[in-house]
């Protein structure tokens, strides 16, 4: 037993008033409290208690010592209750709204893995593009590419994305790769049907701004077929930077028009205004921000 141990026991044993009583709390033979405390008398060179076969008292010693020993039961089951409420608010749901081609994307593997650290914490994910009353439909969290003037929301910024134009190595062996944005007007091209003007791509270029019309043969207001349809060498397709980590790196996708840039986007993580987020809310919201930020370095290396 460690000095503190016995601290502990002595504080015990002066609360209980005997040793019989104090070795059941403790969980301990008298014999074993015995020497606990004789031990500490040792460690302190003095003695603590006046033995007789009816009562316990205490020497000026033990007096000086009482309240230390009392203050260290104080602080351990303070610690225990810190530990029991932290348990408690670990363990739950967090409710989660993302859009829907950033979840289908990233979320399948990362809440995986935060799973496997926090297995207490229960994720309700719902994939949706439209804009959501935290408060009013009960979630603790979200990511959004746009943040409202709002007082009740904390927006964090979680990455800034970029649409890339890309194709599969077999469109390009077949139609060839289009050297400029104007060259695009020749090629297949895969429309997001989600915006209105989506025949008119934009570039720039050393602040020059390139508009040019495409067209093509499939249109989608849905990232991810979008990117099937790509990887089927179905044409070209400009896609955000998070969707395609994966496909450069493999190669099934070649980015293409590196020279020319498109428009960066913001992404925020946000959640209600209070005063402190359940620990199971904190926990989550903290992990996202590392892994997002982690993917973002995976990702600029390859743009390089």
């Amino acid at each position: 037993m460690s000095e503190m141990d016995d601290l502990a026991a002595f504080a015990v044993l002066i609360e209980a008033g005997s040793f019989t009583l104090a070795a059941q709390q403790l969980g301990c033979s008298k014999g074993q409290l015995s020497k606990r405390i004789s031990q500490l008398e040792a460690q302190f060179s003095v003695v603590l208690l006046q033995r007789t076969t009816r009562r316990l008292s205490l020497t000026a010693a033990g007096a000086a010592l009482l309240p230390q020993a009392q203050a260290l039961v104080v602080q351990v089951e303070r610690a225990r209750q810190a530990l029991a409420r932290l348990k408690d608010d670990m363990a739950g749901p967090v409710r989660m709204t993302v859009p829907v081609s950033l979840g289908e994307t990233f979320f399948d593997g990362l809440l995986l893995e935060f799973s496997g650290q926090y297995p207490e914490v229960q994720i309700e994910l719902e994939l949706d593009n439209s804009y959501r009353d935290l408060a009013r439909d009960g979630f603790d969290l979200a990511i959004r590419a746009e943040v409202a003037n709002d007082d009740r929301l904390v927006a964090r910024p979680l990455l800034a994305w970029h649409e890339m134009t890309c194709a599969s190595p077999a469109y390009l062996e077949r139609f060839g790769e289009p050297a400029t944005p104007h060259a695009l007007a020749e090629h297949r091209c895969l429309l997001n049907s989600h915006y209105s003007g989506r025949e008119e791509w934009l570039y720039h270029q050393q602040h020059e701004l390139l508009r040019v019309r495409v067209s093509g043969p499939f249109a989608s207001n849905h990232y991810s077929l979008l990117k099937k349809a790509a990887l089927s060498g179905a044409g070209i397709a400009r896609l955000p930077s998070y969707l395609l980590q994966t496909e450069l790196a493999d190669g099934r996708l070649r980015w293409l028009l590196r020279d020319y840039q498109t428009r960066r986007m913001p992404m925020y993580l946000v959640h209600p205004y209070q005063g402190g987020l359940p620990k199971r809310t904190q926990v989550l919201a903290d992990y996202l921000m590392g892994w997002f930020k982690r993917s973002g370095e995976a990702l600029d290396r390859l743009q390089r």
